[in-house]
């Protein structure tokens, strides 16, 4: 795990720890100490802690006019235990809400395991974004994870989607790709 790096392409185009916006305003990063682990594993330093144990991410980039968010996800999504739902909705997804984000896309292809618990903060955040016509897609979340997710129904709130080539576009070529599906899918 230490050598997974958050997506890095789109730096010149976006750095969270530069946006007076996002909730990691003003963090800074190592590039060789290696001290944040995910059980015994050492991750790589420029993830975020959002305040879980299990599960990191990295705001990749944030579109305020055109509201929407790219996060990329790493670890054990665990609502079991940790609840990390509501740790992500509470301390990263209700402030970039605030901010006039309402459609977040997630790379969840480096989330390993998924420990469900209920559906109340996904309900809630998807109560959020339908009222400003928004919208929650995860992209690539492997096979074994998409399990308890679907056996709780949480892909009523939060679309799961594949695109194994989503690195070959530019942020806003993506989220528009990924828009145009939802809407045509819903007309």
């Amino acid at each position: 795990m230490q050598d997974i790096e958050p997506y890095h392409r789109w730096r010149d185009l976006y750095l969270s720890e530069e946006d007076e916006r996002s909730p990691f305003f003003g963090r800074s990063y190592s590039e060789f100490e290696y001290s944040t682990t995910v059980y015994n594993y050492y991750l790589h330093p420029q993830w975020d802690d959002m305040g879980s144990k299990t599960l990191f991410l990295k705001v990749l980039f944030a579109d305020y006019g055109k509201h929407f968010v790219i996060i990329e996800l790493i670890g054990e999504w665990n609502d079991a235990i940790e609840n990390d739902i509501m740790t992500l909705k509470r301390d990263v997804l209700d402030y970039f809400f605030d901010e006039g984000i309402y459609k977040y896309i997630l790379i969840a292809e480096n989330v390993l395991n998924f420990h469900s618990s209920d559906a109340e903060y996904y309900a809630e955040w998807y109560d959020n974004v339908a009222d400003e016509d928004g919208w929650i897609i995860c992209l690539n979340m492997p096979e074994q994870t998409q399990y308890e997710f679907k056996a709780l129904r949480l892909h009523r709130y939060v679309e799961l989607q594949e695109m194994a080539d989503w690195r070959r576009y530019q942020p806003e070529g993506l989220f528009k790709l990924l828009d145009d599906k939802l809407r045509k899918r819903l007309t």
